[in-house]
């Protein structure tokens, strides 16, 4: 079985958002998370979007890797308000 590594650029393609770096580097910056939150629980995905994350993490899918990477930079890791 081959390993399929998707990349950041296809996971916004996939959630239909652009995947210029300019416009992924201000959707991480504007859309960050408290510590401790759920990327899928986030407020700004539409419903499409949420199932789409939702069944990636759940199936461990071709798409778990890059979707925990879209968690890494958009929950915040420092604990100053």
């Amino acid at each position: 079985m081959g390993v399929n590594n998707r990349t950041l650029e296809e996971l916004f393609e996939q959630l239909g958002l652009s995947s210029q770096a300019i416009h992924m580097e201000r959707f991480i910056e504007r859309h960050q998370l408290k510590t401790g939150s759920i990327l899928e629980n986030a407020i700004y995905w539409n419903p499409e979007q949420k199932a789409f994350l939702i069944e990636a993490k759940a199936d461990d899918s071709e798409w778990s890797e890059v979707v925990d990477q879209m968690a890494n930079l958009l929950i915040r890791r420092n604990t100053t308000p």
